[in-house]
């Protein structure tokens, strides 16, 4: 099914509840996925509500070990990172070396055009700290992506205008030789923007966004990590409602993964877009296949284990909600309104949970958490009130007992309560199992 905003409310009216675009909190464009520690990384920059051009200020991570629940990690770089830059927080790429992440992005700098920056982190998560003080390089190109080879020597290629690449040295914020361009002639003058370079097994690919605009997404292949590119063809036609499209590639668990961006939400456009994932399965000759946008997006991997602290910002899908740093630690869910929701997909209950704990602030109290199975109608396992906790910061656990929690379900969260604005806050939640199932 053609993923567009008509479908996705068609969805939620009937119940039917999509999962692609994967995040739905905030509006996120260009993916760029890496996979470390058994977790995919997703990275991401987000277009700003309600904009109207390209207003992009920060970078934001979200993370997954089954491709359909997603935790919000927040912002781990912004335009505030780079003293040097002024606006344009556009597609970047991270990649671990030497025990530390760093993370390639491009920025319109003070009185400059496009550079693009280093941020550099002990930690995947964050925050990124500028490594540099300057750009890398600053030629007014956009979009890097890096890889770095078996041999062991990294290369970082940016584009639009033209395609180019540098080799970069083992610290990873300086380089070595000259900024190198790569003809395109091969690719019959498609290749626009969105370079993503990786290899599988000996043949090295370019995925990218061709034919602006609006565009297409197309790849090529090469013996090695500097072409000749030789053009295969196209992966995903023009869709939906944004004009540009963004690739991300990568294997995880067995399988691979297509990540693409488009207007699938409510208010998206081409500059209102949201991430969506499609798996996929390569040719015997190592070809990749043309995919559609779907509202169904990647399958589940692995159940999620309820009887363990789940953050309450781990989403398949949601309605109305954003969320922000908490006082709490970490992040939490807000704008919380009535007859807003979230879904968690497959979790798995087992065989019976006698209570669930919810960790909750709220200034005025008046609302209440329903949990359904299987859709917002189904079976209510349990209902928790939430009553005023002394602030908006000032956070209580409740505890609910619960009935009729068995087997593999989706889990949907659904918020009741009167009145407008913001219910409650929400950071976490866990179940607890039945005596006899423990």
């Amino acid at each position: 099914m053609l993923l567009t905003t008509t479908t996705i409310l068609a969805a939620l009216a009937t119940g039917a509840l999509a999962d692609n675009p994967i995040i739905q909190t905030r509006y996120t464009a260009d993916p760029a996925p890496y996979v470390y520690n058994d977790t995919v990384w997703l990275f991401a920059d987000h277009d700003e509500d309600g904009s109207k051009t390209y207003n992009m200020k920060d970078w934001r991570l979200y993370s997954s070990t089954d491709m359909v629940n997603w935790r919000d990690w927040g912002v781990v770089m912004s335009l505030q990172t780079f003293s040097w830059a002024k606006s344009d927080a556009w597609a970047g790429q991270v990649v671990g070396r030497n025990g530390k992440f760093y993370y390639y992005a491009p920025m319109t700098r003070q009185g400059a055009s496009y550079g693009i920056g280093v941020g550099v982190s002990d930690t995947i998560t964050g925050p990124y700290k500028d490594a540099l003080g300057k750009p890398l390089v600053a030629n007014g190109n956009i979009d890097p992506t890096v890889w770095i080879d078996d041999d062991g020597q990294a290369y970082l290629y940016w584009g639009n205008p033209g395609f180019y690449y540098i080799k970069l040295n083992k610290d990873m914020v300086s380089y070595s030789g000259s900024v190198n361009s790569i003809s395109t002639s091969s690719l019959s003058g498609t290749f626009a923007e969105g370079p993503w370079v990786y290899r599988r097994n000996s043949t090295y690919y370019l995925v990218y966004a061709g034919k602006c605009c609006p565009e297409d997404i197309r790849y090529a292949t090469s013996s090695g990590p500097t072409g000749p590119w030789n053009a295969k063809g196209e992966i995903m036609a023009t869709q939906g409602a944004s004009f540009t499209n963004h690739p991300g590639v990568i294997d995880y668990k067995g399988g691979s993964y297509f990540f693409y961006h488009n207007g699938a939400l409510p208010g998206g456009s081409g500059y209102t877009r949201s991430i969506a994932v499609e798996k996929f399965t390569y040719g015997a000759d190592g070809s990749i296949p043309k995919m559609v946008m779907t509202d169904a997006g990647a399958p589940q991997i692995e159940p999620l284990n309820p009887y363990v602290r789940v953050e309450a910002e781990t989403i398949a899908f949601s309605k109305g909600l954003s969320t922000e740093p908490s006082s709490d630690g970490g992040m939490h869910v807000t704008s919380i309104n009535n007859g807003d929701y979230l879904k968690v997909k497959g979790v798995d209950f087992g065989t019976g949970a006698s209570s669930v704990s919810l960790r909750v602030a709220s200034a005025s109290g008046g609302g209440k958490i329903e949990m359904h199975l299987g859709s917002l109608t189904g079976t209510v396992i349990a209902t928790c009130a939430v009553d005023a906790t002394g602030g908006a910061s000032t956070w209580k656990t409740l505890t609910c007992p619960v009935s009729g929690a068995t087997g593999k379900q989706d889990l949907f969260f659904k918020f009741v309560g009167s009145g407008s604005g913001n219910l409650f806050n929400w950071n976490w939640w866990q179940f607890n199992k039945n005596a006899t199932a423990a």
